[in-house]
């Protein structure tokens, strides 16, 4: 993890659990300078305020089990794009992908040449957004998708304190370089920024990492559970994942094999688009998971017996009389619907894999949702201006995909 030769103007743009974690860790660095950018509400405000003159805590758990405590400040904490995007070689995006329209429309009219673009994580569609709402400024950015937040965190204390449970072991993302001659190496930059752990590995290729997401599991596990929901309010919170039920268990296996085939077919017709990084479901759990599981007889076995699921419940809502209900608005939802799952089902299309159990699964959602993304079997409703699949951005062909640049 060498230091840059250059100076590297970082802008990371969010407030929550990820962000929080970047603005520690990379402030901390020798050559790199941070500007923070909140668009949300008052929050760039509340975290200059709340920092005032002190500097920032990490509190960051190491896998051996010790803890340090990183101490920094960022260069600048604002909600004004013209003062926080100029001058900067890389922005690393950490907010969630309903938000991510927004950063890319403040930053498109102050974007330099050469920038690297960074999704942490990207989300499915990140790539087709990027494109297509940075323009013609963004022809000599390189893309960067990260799969996934590269810790556990949470905030301790909002813009003062925030704990790193553990990181990844290793993440994996993928880079389109379009027309970007970057200042500096891209992942080695990148890797020094978040510090030595997670390993940081390069995917095959941007759509091998679309087709990895792990938005892929929430959407058939709430179908599943809530399909024949009565309306009643429940008296306990229902386990999520150590309640997996026979039938989303078999919608999850369904939905995982339509994805692994969407990859296959890609490859067959274009085989220098390596796409072996897209697994089945179970075999990712048997990858990921191997210490944590007990029962690996079956894929709804892996899922029920995983330790690191210990406890974890339904996304619920509290009601009169103590009970709850299901919330359908929270992200397993609300995101990874039009970000992931409308995502998969406009790539099978274009692949032209059949894609039966998505189908069920999003027409289920969007009658949850109030929304409208799926019409007579094609990706043609009213709301799907809202979403990242493909079809937005008016990509037709493989080939189309396939040569993004």
């Amino acid at each position: 993890m060498a230091q840059p030769d250059v100076l590297v103007k970082l802008l990371i743009c969010g407030g929550g659990n990820g962000a929080h974690v970047l603005t520690g860790l990379a402030s901390s660095r020798r050559n790199v300078q941070v500007n923070v950018m909140s668009l949300f509400a008052d929050e760039a405000e509340r975290f200059r305020n709340t920092l005032g003159n002190d500097e920032f805590t990490v509190e960051f758990k190491e896998k051996d089990g010790t803890t340090k405590f990183i101490k920094s400040r960022p260069n600048m904490i604002t909600n004004d794009p013209s003062k926080a995007v100029p001058g900067c070689n890389i922005i690393i995006f950490t907010v969630p992908a309903f938000a991510h329209e927004g950063y890319f429309k403040a930053i498109a009219p102050y974007i330099e040449p050469n920038t690297v673009v960074v999704g942490l994580p990207s989300q499915p569609g990140f790539q087709f957004q990027c494109c297509d709402l940075l323009g013609i400024g963004g022809k000599t950015c390189a893309i960067v998708s990260f799969e996934s937040l590269p810790w556990a965190c949470r905030i301790q204390k909002f813009a003062r304190e925030v704990q790193v449970l553990g990181p990844k072991d290793t993440l994996a993302c993928a880079i389109i370089m379009r027309g970007c001659r970057p200042y500096f190496p891209v992942l080695p930059t990148i890797q020094y920024i978040i510090g030595k752990e997670p390993k940081l590995t390069l995917a095959a290729n941007y759509l091998s990492i679309n087709l990895l997401a792990d938005s892929v599991v929430h959407p058939p596990m709430m179908y599943g559970t809530w399909k024949d929901w009565d309306g009643k309010p429940l008296s306990e919170k229902p386990l999520f994942y150590q309640g997996l039920n026979d039938f989303a268990a078999g919608m999850l296996d369904k939905v995982s094999t339509e994805l692994f085939n969407t990859a296959q077919a890609i490859q067959k017709k274009y085989p220098d688009m390596d796409m072996s990084d897209v697994i089945h479901l179970f075999d990712w759990y048997k990858l990921n998971y191997k210490e944590s599981i007990s029962d690996f007889s079956t894929l709804q076995t892996a899922m029920r017996t995983c330790k690191a699921y210990n406890g974890l419940v339904h996304p619920m809502k509290e009601v009169e009389g103590g009970k709850f209900v299901p919330d359908f608005n929270y992200r397993y939802m609300t995101e990874d619907l039009p970000f992931g799952m409308v995502v998969f089902r406009g790539i099978a299309q274009i692949a032209g894999v059949p894609t039966p159990a998505m189908d069920e699964t999003i027409l289920w959602g969007q009658k949850i949702l109030g929304k409208e993304f799926l019409v007579n079997g094609q990706l043609t409703g009213k709301d799907m201006g809202m979403t990242r699949a493909p079809q937005r951005y008016h990509f037709s062909t493989l080939f189309e995909l396939v040569n993004l640049r």
